[in-house]
């Protein structure tokens, strides 16, 4: 996003982690640092971050503006700066339960993230999951970060989410704030934090929601 050249770098053969075009283009960045210090690669972060907040402080451009995205499509500049504090807060996190230093979970970024998950709820419970016309499905989530929201089926097979209360819902889903933004950002599955969810309802429906609530890896 500040315009730099990307490097030129071929890839060994033995990642086998990398298993498309995506994750091809994003190893390049990770693989051709391999070789780097500790202490340059916090130096090249420090100088980032200094660049990029200069160009986000100078930026003049209206959020609808159309920029380039990773792999070569475009998207616009709200959506990308939306998307890239999402990425950040998420990584963020992985590192602090890597070094079991747990935080900042109701951080802006935290509610960044929150909107961004909320809003593919619909498409996980009607179309992925299969839920019927007319169910209702509450997430019910505690912690640093409080909030419930309610899926809704349309006649028409659509879903739609608000922050309504739904009287007598097909599932009720009730997790802890970490623990959602884990599954659904694809850090662990189901069935390794079941301790840590309460179902009610049908249950066939909720293991297809939770079978598809990873949005993201």
């Amino acid at each position: 996003m500040l315009g730099d050249p990307r490097p030129i770098h071929s890839l060994p053969r033995d990642l086998y982690h990398v298993t498309n075009e995506l994750s091809r283009y994003m190893e390049v960045q990770v693989d051709v640092r391999r070789c780097h210090t500790a202490p340059e690669m916090t130096s090249e972060l420090e100088y980032t971050i200094i660049r990029r907040g200069r160009q986000l402080r100078n930026e003049k451009r209206s959020p609808e503006t159309m920029v380039r995205w990773p792999g070569g499509t475009e998207v616009t500049l709200g959506e990308a700066l939306t998307r890239r504090a999402f990425d950040a807060w998420v990584h963020e996190q992985d590192l602090r339960r890597a070094l079991n230093k747990p935080g900042n979970l109701d951080s802006p970024g935290a509610s960044i993230t929150r909107d961004l998950l909320l809003s593919a709820l619909p498409k996980v419970v009607a179309k992925d999951a299969g839920a019927a016309p007319q169910s209702a499905v509450v997430f019910d989530v505690h912690g640093p970060m409080e909030f419930m929201r309610t899926v809704r089926v349309g006649p028409d097979g659509r879903g739609t989410i608000d922050g309504s209360v739904s009287l007598g819902p097909t599932v009720t889903v009730t997790l802890d704030w970490e623990t959602y933004v884990r599954l659904a950002c694809g850090r662990v599955r189901p069935e390794a934090v079941s301790g840590r969810l309460k179902i009610e309802g049908d249950q066939q429906l909720a293991e297809a929601i939770l079978g598809h609530f990873a949005i993201t890896q």
